[in-house]
């Protein structure tokens, strides 16, 4: 593939659309999995006291670590599309 001219508006745009499909799905997990974490959270203060405090936790967590790969991998395609690496 040839390197953006990011100088260009709208070749920038067309390149942002095309950042933003990348790691798509994982993305949109993490947030899942926040809201799940957050909603969790709720529930078990409210109304489930039985519930272990770690669950809420692990699945933040879990959701920390998505959005992080995510990251990793939209940084690591734009450098290669950049060929910087």
């Amino acid at each position: 593939m040839a390197k953006p001219n990011l100088s260009d508006p709208a070749e920038r745009a067309a390149y942002r659309r095309e950042l933003a499909g990348v790691a798509r799905g994982v993305r949109y997990s993490g947030v899942g999995l926040a809201a799940l974490g957050a909603l969790l959270a709720v529930i078990r203060s409210l109304y489930w006291r039985e519930m272990p405090k770690w669950l809420p936790l692990l699945v933040i967590v879990a959701a920390f670590v998505l959005m992080s790969v995510a990251i990793l991998i939209r940084t690591r395609y734009h450098a290669r599309r950049m060929g910087e690496g």
